[in-house]
């Protein structure tokens, strides 16, 4: 069964970092490309980030760039995300992915409020 357990939300303010883990299970997750996806009310689902299985090519959107960061340590079957100088509107349910969505956590909430 492939299961992914986000971790590591929370209440921030702005400014303020958070990193956020997902432990993965089930799959062959060294082999897969790797995706942190967010939603919000006001926003709805929106892509974050990208990681390739070697973990040596990323992408980011253009709301997140030079602030988040994306890494996996295969050998833990774990994927992070690093946020730093966190914003208002970065509050949402964020959600790590496999490369093509098919599977996806349950989310952990991020919320950036003074």
């Amino acid at each position: 069964e492939v299961q992914l357990v986000e971790s590591g939300g929370g209440l921030v303010q702005p400014g303020g970092s958070l990193r956020l883990s997902c432990a993965a299970s089930g799959f062959s997750f060294s082999t897969r490309t790797m995706k942190w996806v967010r939603q919000s009310p006001s926003k709805g689902r929106e892509w974050v980030a990208t990681i390739t299985t070697g973990g040596g090519t990323t992408f980011y959107a253009d709301s997140v760039k030079g602030r988040f960061t994306i890494s996996r340590d295969n050998a833990k079957n774990t994927l992070y995300l690093q946020m730093n100088s966190l914003k208002f509107e970065d509050t949402a349910v964020y959600y790590c992915a496999t490369g093509d969505l098919s599977e996806r956590g349950q989310g952990t909430q991020v919320t950036v409020s003074s």
